[in-house]
């Protein structure tokens, strides 16, 4: 079956296979390896990719179920050489260290500002809705600290 999708502001026509899922699409077909398998049961987040602006683990999405939509890989969040100020944070803060999480990281985190528009995003509300995403190194002190430092450069 075909389906179209535009990615990171980019219009494709991909052949695939009914059950291809979300992810393999991402990396396989069009190359964007920065969307990350972690678990193949999407409890870690480390494949959280933006569809019409909402986070969506690819791992657990079929690929045809994207069809006709938007989305944004970690590869579309910067401009350029430029990179967002969310991920301009992550490196201040040090918030990784392997950084297999990071790409995860970072599109959750760019969903939680989005989702508290108006109102400041605390330590608990980050560290709550962090609870989908696994990092196994920095112990999440330094990527709250980055997240709530992202948030305040994109205010």
């Amino acid at each position: 079956m075909k389906i179209s999708l535009i990615v990171n502001g980019t219009a494709h026509t991909i052949e695939i296979e009914p059950r291809t899922l979300l992810v393999d699409v991402l990396r396989e077909q069009l190359r964007l390896t920065g969307t990350h398998v972690g678990c193949d049961t999407s409890q870690c987040g480390t494949c959280t990719v933006h569809i019409a602006g909402k986070p969506v683990k690819a791992c657990a999405m079929l690929a045809a179920q994207a069809d006709g939509q938007a989305v944004t890989t970690i590869e579309g969040v910067a401009k350029g050489d430029v990179l967002h100020p969310m991920q301009a944070a992550f490196r201040e803060h040090h918030a990784l260290q392997c950084g297999f999480c990071t790409p995860g990281m970072i599109m959750t985190a760019l969903a939680m500002v989005e989702s508290h528009k108006g109102e400041p995003l605390t330590e608990g509300v980050v560290r709550k809705e962090l609870e989908g995403n696994f990092c196994r190194c920095t112990g999440y002190q330094p990527i709250v600290t980055a997240i709530l430092a992202g948030a305040k450069a994109m205010a």
